[in-house]
């Protein structure tokens, strides 16, 4: 059983400041590519950042001076350190991957559960 665990969503004061928490657990041989997706209600999935195992980021351009996505290969986890939040950055946020996994051993792209943000005064 692989599977990501998503935490440290919550409700923000516009300017404020939450760190994303994603971790993968289960028989993982190799992480690959993790990155944040975000959606809001009634619009279409979009990309937050992503980071290679070897820490190259990319990140959307609207978030890039704002956001910060790490990694710790050793966790197996992943992070987005999201400051200045703004109203429209409300959003359920999910983590995905791909990884490679024993028994059997094969390549999944994974998702997590999502976390939802709300940026409110």
């Amino acid at each position: 059983q692989v599977q990501l665990v998503e935490s440290g969503g919550g409700l923000v004061q516009p300017g404020g400041s939450l760190r994303l928490s994603c971790a993968a657990s289960g028989s993982i041989l190799k992480i690959n590519m993790m990155g944040w997706y975000r959606q809001a209600p009634g619009k279409q999935r979009e990309l937050v950042a992503n980071i290679a195992p070897g820490g190259t980021t990319n990140y959307a351009d609207s978030m890039k001076d704002r956001f910060t996505i790490s990694r710790d290969n050793a966790k197996n986890t992943v992070y987005l350190q999201m400051n200045n939040l703004k109203p429209e950055d409300t959003a359920v946020y999910y983590c995905n991957t791909g990884v490679v996994v024993t028994s059997p051993y094969r390549y999944l792209e994974l998702w997590g559960q999502g976390t939802l943000v709300t940026v409110s005064s």
